[in-house]
């Protein structure tokens, strides 16, 4: 291997284990409800609120933002159950008591749905691209896609969604998900997901 090589192997691995590092610092320092809402215009949170129609999910017991800050908190803690993230985050009922059973937050995630998710991902993806200075190339900014493929739960429903048959046992189903980066900065302007037999470029 070339000495050129090596080092741009070895400056991709120091800017992973750089990446890795912010991200574990940054799941330890934000711990509740407020320190997360400080990151993110409650502007973007209204507007996807409304855009999908799910605004009146806020006279249910569970407010609808701390709901999706629990989303957002699963994947920041993905080895957590979604009651402990809940109460790490302290949500709260909207008569500010405490949780009771595990079951609101997951019926208040199921009457969340995607649609709000992916707006509020959108709405905050192009709120930063919008508002940030990124270095360009010949006046143009850089932008890449890229796509993965991992394993998803091994149901019926899956299977169905991903593989395009049901009845087909024995095997993970496989999701492909796509997505959009600026290069100069890894900040993900969009994704999107299909099932394995589905190219990046459709």
């Amino acid at each position: 291997m070339k000495k050129s090589d090596i080092s741009l192997v070895s400056d991709f691995f120091m800017r992973l284990q750089t990446a890795l590092s912010s991200a574990f610092a940054f799941s330890n320092e934000y711990r509740s409800l407020e320190q997360f809402s400080a990151l993110l215009d409650p502007a973007v949170l209204e507007q996807a609120f409304a855009s999908t129609g799910v605004a009146t999910l806020r006279r249910r017991r569970l407010p609808i933002d701390a709901v999706l800050w629990t989303v957002i908190g699963m994947s920041l803690f993905r080895q957590e159950s979604v009651w402990h993230i809940a109460n790490r985050l302290d949500v709260l009922l909207a008569n500010q008591q405490p949780l009771l059973a595990p079951s609101a937050v997951v019926q208040a995630r199921q009457r969340l749905g995607e649609a709000p998710v992916r707006a509020v991902f959108e709405g905050l993806a192009h709120h930063s691209y919008q508002h940030h200075a990124f270095d360009t190339w010949c006046g143009l900014n850089l932008l890449a896609v890229d796509g993965v493929m991992f394993r998803a739960q091994d149901t019926a429903g899956n299977r169905a969604a991903f593989t395009g048959d049901n009845t087909e046992q024995g095997r993970y189903p496989q999701v492909r998900l796509v997505c959009q980066m600026e290069l100069t900065s890894h900040l993900l302007l969009n994704c999107a997901m299909g099932g394995e037999h589905q190219g990046e470029m459709r």
